[in-house]
């Protein structure tokens, strides 16, 4: 089976893209965005998940934006540093997005799923960026995500990712850390991870679902008309 067919099959035709943000502050429709980074996750021909490319960008408060000064002390930004490369966010987004519509098609996805450390958060941040801008293409699900978070407390015990990572065998940083692509880096990383460690379950799964007659693996609408 092609690499392509698959990526569209292992997680339903969602390709999970990884989505890290710093901001500043905590609320998503007042504090700005200041970084946005996205990793594509890949399928192999064997049928494992691997980090593939990054994206990343600075990006300029928007108008009226809240900055809290305890956020920007956490992850080190300065947003109105002369050599800090920023654009604006609907910049930012837009190319970001073009990047990950070009990874769907090219995976034959239909859509992309985030993939976050406490995914809500990115998600959150991800969705009023949209609604502020008005981008109208937006590739991602709108509410479902893939919360390494929840993934690593379950298959490592532990939720913090500076620490799941040191169990997973992944290199950590403090230093680089609150960087948007380095935390999208380390987060794909520990994705794949838990994600391979299941790949014999993931494969069992397949099996039963052909067994059930399943197409594609997933079941046949439910009929509602008695209801």
């Amino acid at each position: 089976m092609a690499a392509t067919e698959l990526a569209s099959k292992r997680f339903r035709g969602f390709l999970p893209v990884v989505i890290d943000v710093e901001t500043g502050g905590f609320h998503s429709r007042t504090d700005a965005l200041l970084e946005i980074a996205a990793v594509i996750i890949e399928v192999d021909s064997a049928g494992r998940v691997r980090r593939g490319a990054t994206h990343g960008f600075h990006v300029q408060p928007f108008e009226g934006s809240r900055l809290d000064p305890v956020s920007l002390e956490v992850n080190g930004i300065d947003p109105w540093h002369p050599l800090r490369p920023a654009i604006p966010e609907g910049d930012a987004l837009q190319r970001l997005f073009r990047e990950i519509r070009t990874a769907i098609r090219s995976h034959g996805c239909r859509r992309a799923i985030l993939v976050g450390h406490n995914a809500a958060f990115d998600l959150g941040f991800l969705n009023a960026a949209v609604e502020r801008t008005g981008i109208k293409r937006n590739p991602f699900h709108p509410f479902s995500c893939f919360d390494t978070a929840t993934l690593a407390g379950a298959a490592l015990g532990q939720t913090v990712l500076a620490r799941a990572a040191q169990l997973a065998g992944i290199d950590f940083d403090s230093r680089e850390a609150h960087s948007a692509v380095y935390d999208a880096e380390r987060t794909a990383d520990l994705f794949c991870h838990v994600c391979n460690g299941m790949h014999e379950s993931f494969v069992r799964a397949e099996e039963k679902a052909r067994a059930l007659g399943w197409k594609d693996g997933a079941p046949a609408p439910l009929d509602l008309s008695e209801d």
